[in-house]
């Protein structure tokens, strides 16, 4: 069974004195106290004001629930469509696209755009193999090109996945620095599309990269021990979406509320069903 985070307000009996107008606006929901979501066409704003209470949904598996209370959606941009990013759109969501921006799966629609060169050692996901990230030439145009699918669906935020191949066996001698170079001219190609930039873990270039990221989507970092390396982004003022996949919200969300990020918990095949930390 399914378990979905909600919102309420508590209402309490109205004096009679008060107005029906002033009753109606104490029944609004949160959604409804958000900033305004800026139009087509323009990358994502993250207010500042919001980064430690927005709730999110991460799902890149099974059919979409689009009735998920969550302010965020992080999707495949491949398998939605621009019906369903056009309905989300209607109701205030903000929507991330996620690509896979340092390996890529052979089962892709562009996998012949990726010279042999460019192709490494097996991935983390079936099927897929490294990319050099030092081969920037090459590379550009077919991320360009990912990153236009989810400008053309609808997204207007996009979160690299695989962007840390340097701490794995790629079969390139990647580097920090090299990492670090391929992930900030990411970011410049994201917004020159109107994309807001987020990143997807490559917990140790976060501190180095706050400044050229909007967000960071993280998995397990109270598992890990990692979280306290997540802080500069919210000591920024930007949005830290965070999942664990083992632990009881019980148990995780007192540290990661404390630090100021949306926490959900998921089942690792991210599919539909989440269940949300309360809001601070």
């Amino acid at each position: 069974m399914w378990i979905r985070s909600r919102r309420r307000v508590a209402v309490r009996p109205l004096r009679r004195v008060l107005s029906a107008g002033v009753a109606l606006l104490l029944v609004v929901p949160a959604y409804g106290c958000r900033p305004k979501l800026t139009p087509p066409g323009a990358p994502t704003a993250w207010p500042a004001a919001s980064a430690r209470t927005w709730q999110w949904q991460w799902q890149l598996s099974g059919p979409l629930d689009p009735t998920v209370e969550a302010d965020v959606f992080l999707l495949d941009p491949v398998v939605t469509t621009t019906e369903q990013t056009t309905d989300l759109r209607s109701r205030d969501r903000r929507l991330i696209c996620q690509v896979h921006v340092g390996s890529f799966r052979t089962a892709d629609p562009d996998a012949s755009r990726f010279p042999d060169i460019v192709q490494g050692s097996t991935g983390r996901r079936p099927d897929s193999r490294w990319l050099d990230v030092r081969s920037w030439d090459a590379l550009k145009p077919v991320l360009a090109d990912r990153f236009r699918l989810c400008r053309g669906k609808g997204f207007g935020a996009v979160a690299l996945a695989d962007a840390d191949g340097y701490a794995s066996r790629t079969g390139f001698p990647l580097d920090f620095d090299d990492q670090l170079l391929f992930n900030r001219r990411l970011a410049e190609l994201a917004r020159s599309l109107s994309l807001s930039p987020g990143l997807v873990n490559d917990v140790p270039q976060l501190a180095a990269l706050a400044p050229d990221f909007d967000f960071v989507v993280n998995e397990e970092c109270v598992r890990l021990g990692q979280c306290a390396k997540l802080l500069p982004f919210v000591d920024a003022g930007k949005p830290v979406f965070h999942v664990e996949y083992a632990s009881s919200t019980d148990e995780f969300c007192v540290t990661t509320v404390g630090y100021g990020f949306a926490s959900i918990r998921k089942d690792r095949p991210l599919d539909a069903w989440r269940e949300a930390c309360p809001l601070p």
